[in-house]
């Protein structure tokens, strides 16, 4: 009697420890790392716009991340000494893509345009970006977190639409 009195308390005791670990784990605030150290500062500073590595940001629904072939037009052969650099020219010679990691996400039911806010709505991209173009290296969270109350307080100031369907779809 004693023995199964005994092993349900260590499979309490293995599961909650289990779940504590896990729900930790969930609350944990890790840090996303970038494949490449992407100075925006530098960039900019040499006459780069935004639009120029996230191409459509102004024109279509969903901008991208700089792929091999934007960074390659600048970057086939050395511009500099960084080692930053040299990554790019490595995975071009691997033919992998460079493997971002996104900070910026919506949920899946949530329709958002890059063209609609910025080329209709006049949005500047540091309106919810930030100043990127004072950044040596990459972000490693959102400036503005994309939580449904941030986007109705802007949509109220700018007297744009709330109704649902238009971003929930």
């Amino acid at each position: 009697m004693d023995f199964v009195k005994n092993s349900w308390w260590l499979t309490f005791g293995a599961f909650f420890s289990l779940g504590s670990f896990m729900f930790a784990a969930l609350l944990s605030d890790s840090v996303p790392v970038q494949p490449i150290r992407y100075n925006h500062a530098i960039h900019i500073s040499n006459g780069l716009g935004c639009e120029d590595c996230h191409v459509g940001a102004r024109r279509n629904e969903k901008a991208t991340l700089p792929g091999l072939d934007t960074c390659m037009q600048c970057h086939s052969e050395a511009v500099g000494q960084s080692p930053e650099e040299a990554k790019v020219r490595s995975f071009a010679g691997t033919s992998q893509p460079i493997p971002w990691v996104r900070i910026m996400q919506l949920p899946e039911h949530v329709y958002f345009s890059h063209r609609r806010h910025v080329a209709l709505g006049g949005m500047k991209c540091a309106e919810c970006h930030g100043p990127m173009e004072t950044r040596t290296e990459p972000p490693t969270k959102a400036f503005r977190p994309m939580k449904m109350d941030n986007c109705i307080e802007c949509h109220r100031e700018r007297k744009a639409s709330n109704d649902c369907n238009d971003c929930h779809r």
